[in-house]
């Protein structure tokens, strides 16, 4: 395999303004609101060839939010940096900011404004 398992991810929303705002204040980027015949989307940036996946915020009905299913994992230079910003912007702290072990790094959970559960990852 030449690519990593993981090529795009959505995280469902029911209100796009609230879940964008959401995002771009823990996350310091804007979000670009595209509509494709009443399929919302809010992309997040895409550097490119860098390391990871990219995706969008997505709103349709069925599209449901849930602390369910699968979690998504969002790269940090230090979790403790977005975790900081998840209150502020609405959010709710799951799990403050945790070692995975030396080798593997740190880790934290939050829900957004829309209730998913979400998490950060970071080396440091």
């Amino acid at each position: 395999m030449k690519t990593n398992p993981i090529a795009w991810v959505e995280i469902p929303v029911n209100d796009m303004a609230r879940a964008k705002k959401f995002y771009e204040t823990v996350f310091n980027y804007k979000i670009e609101l595209v509509n494709f015949g009443g399929l919302e989307m809010g992309w997040f940036p895409n550097a490119g060839e860098a390391h990871g996946a990219t995706g969008t915020l997505i709103r349709q009905e069925s599209y449901i939010p849930s602390h369910q299913g699968t979690l998504v994992y969002f790269h940090s230079e230090d979790v403790q940096n977005e975790l900081l910003r998840i209150e502020e912007a609405g959010g709710k702290i799951i799990q403050p900011k945790t070692q995975i072990s030396e080798e593997h790094g740190y880790m934290g959970v939050f829900e957004d404004t829309e209730g998913n559960r979400v998490a950060l990852y970071s080396q440091s």
